[in-house]
């Protein structure tokens, strides 16, 4: 009989260990090998054996066995089972007998992460058509375009709202472009425009005249702006200037050095008066110097000017470094030789070289008409050479002419 009780003990273990270990809930998981014993038999016969089995840790339900042979209860929210019943054994019991955890094969299986499959692994040809292959980039091409998606360099730099359409017709760019890495090369340097005082909004176009500064040395184009304030430019100052001339931080602070002296030196200009120009055109620092020689020149040999004077204009139109030499000759011409106007009175106003040819040839061809025409400052009538430039047309004909609109546009038509 107890032979009997034992191994209907063994086979009623075996069915709860199995129950356990493959639970219907797939996040169970059992902590260590579960042991029982059989204690002393009593009743008919002498002989009746129970099961006294440990309660286990687990992660959502708890089960332990309050009765002989009761099945396991759940316990809402409880995620553990305690191990806290130790085998027993009595002096009625001849053994004890000890279950041994359940086979290797009865444990969960864990399964890895399913390893990608191998290039040299064939495939049927029913799987080879749901296979979805982007096509592939084109070795050589004339357009940025194939690789936008591809890049997110290309990408984000479109965001910022640069021209890749003119960038590409640029030698050498588009390639620079596609090596280039945004973590690597372009975010630390976007952030150091941004520092500098570039405006956000004016980045894109800012790249797009001047894609080269993403290759600069960060370190490079920090010592530039810093040799710029240790010459007193101030911070609003720079950011203008950076924004006007994009290229301003590519020139290595010698060069920067040579510019300003050169200007100071040529010119005759104070050191404020020096930083004033370059600040209203920053162009000077970045463009050739041979225009502004050549403008020099002219200046001072074909048109007369004194030094003195030519400092004054340049000083209150800085553009007149950079203007065209036949643009300036022909300006000062008509209005030195044709309508009698002397140089220290073109000295006084010399935005008159950024104004229209025809605008004055026609203005003063209509004042003549109607016997207006004085430009001598001693003499009644006196006619300004600022207003006749500066003023709108109905402005000009009611204060300086005298005259109708509708006559000055007749008149024009006449020419």
């Amino acid at each position: 009989m107890a032979s009997l009780c034992h191994r209907a003990c063994n086979r009623w273990t075996s069915l709860r260990v199995f129950g356990l270990l493959f639970s219907s809930n797939p996040e169970v998981k059992v902590m260590p090998a579960a042991s029982y014993s059989l204690h002393p038999p009593t009743g008919a016969g002498g002989h009746r054996c129970f099961l006294v089995q440990k309660r286990w840790r687990l992660t959502h339900f708890s089960f332990s066995s309050s009765a002989p042979g009761s099945p396991p209860s759940e316990e809402a929210d409880s995620v553990q089972f305690v191990d806290n019943s130790p085998l027993q054994n009595t002096k009625h019991n001849q053994g004890r007998t000890e279950l041994s955890a359940p086979d290797d094969s009865l444990l969960p299986i864990v399964f890895d992460d399913v390893p990608l499959p191998s290039v040299f692994e064939e495939i049927s040809d029913e799987e080879a058509l749901h296979i979805e292959a982007s096509p592939p980039l084109p070795p050589t091409s004339f357009t940025l375009r194939d690789y936008v998606d591809r890049s997110e360099t290309l990408t984000k730099l479109v965001l910022l709202g640069v021209d890749l359409s003119k960038l590409q017709k640029r030698p050498n760019v588009a390639n620079m472009l596609l090596r280039l890495d945004f973590d690597r090369d372009v975010k630390d340097r976007l952030l150091f425009l941004k520092d500098v005082g570039v405006e956000e909004e004016l980045l894109g176009a800012f790249l797009t005249r001047n894609p080269f500064i993403l290759t600069e040395d960060l370190e490079n184009l920090q010592k530039r702006v810093q040799y710029l304030q240790s010459k007193k430019f101030s911070t609003a100052a720079i950011s203008r200037m950076v924004s006007g001339a994009p290229y301003l931080l590519n020139f290595s602070v010698e060069r920067l050095d040579n510019r300003l002296g050169f200007y100071q030196e040529e010119l005759g200009l104070s050191t404020q008066k020096t930083r004033d120009l370059v600040i209203r055109l920053p162009k000077l620092l970045t463009g050739s110097l041979e225009p502004v020689k050549e403008n020099l020149r002219v200046c001072r040999i074909e048109l007369g000017f004194r030094e003195n004077e030519i400092q004054q204009m340049v000083t209150c139109v800085p553009k007149l470094l950079l203007a065209s030499k036949s643009k300036v000759t022909r300006l000062f011409d008509y209005l030195h030789n044709t309508m009698g106007i002397p140089h220290h009175l073109i000295t006084k106003f010399p935005q008159a070289f950024n104004a229209k040819f025809l605008r004055i040839k026609d203005r003063h061809l209509f004042l003549q008409h109607v016997g207006r025409a004085q430009y001598d400052p001693s003499q009644p009538n006196y006619i300004p050479l600022d207003k006749l430039v500066a003023t709108p047309d109905d402005v000009f004909c009611v204060t300086l002419a005298k005259a109708m609109l509708s006559d000055f546009e007749t008149f024009q038509k006449t020419l």
